[in-house]
């Protein structure tokens, strides 16, 4: 994987070549102004890099402003794009904290060897996430708090657990 998502481009916003877009990222430094991002298109692979000169939020959006786009018919075709960065531009983050990515596909087993299933996405409802793993059918919520996640090898894929009194039913 060369890119990594940290937005998507949902509407245009006034007339003078805002777009608005939802954050896929926890990472503000993502729209900072000066900050070069692609857009890769929703019918394409091909990547546009883009610098941003303008950033504010409003209603939950972040509103971007791209350098040499400053009229609405230069940035409609847009629309449902993902913003994306390099792979390279990715910094490394502090032990016990890992990358969306990195966790999403992974097999989860219970420190006694038992298989879960797989993460398949990942929810932040508030105070910590909570990973989604499946298995033929059935979806278990796993928090990532200390007391349940006991062990997580990246290079291995493999995320061990120590699950909590009904977390399995």
């Amino acid at each position: 994987m060369d890119h990594l998502k940290v937005g998507k481009i949902v509407n245009t916003h006034g007339i003078k070549g805002e777009v608005k877009v939802v954050r896929i990222t926890d990472f503000d430094e993502r729209f900072e102004i000066g900050t070069t991002l692609w857009i890769k298109g929703k019918d394409s692979q091909e990547l546009k890099p883009v610098t941003i000169d303008g950033h504010r939020v409003h209603k939950n959006f972040d509103l971007l402003h791209f350098e040499g786009f400053n009229n609405i018919n230069d940035v409609e075709h847009f629309k449902e794009s993902l913003l994306v960065i390099k792979t390279s531009e990715v910094s490394d983050l502090d032990e016990n904290e890992f990358y969306y990515h990195e966790i999403i596909g992974c097999e989860v087993e219970t420190t006694d060897g038992e298989f879960i299933g797989k993460v398949t996405e990942i929810l932040s409802p508030g105070a910590n996430d909570v990973w989604v793993v499946k298995q033929k059918g059935k979806e278990f919520l796993i928090p990532y708090i200390e007391q349940v996640v006991k062990e997580v090898d990246i290079n291995q894929q493999l995320i061990k657990i120590e699950p909590m009194e009904g977390l399995l039913d």
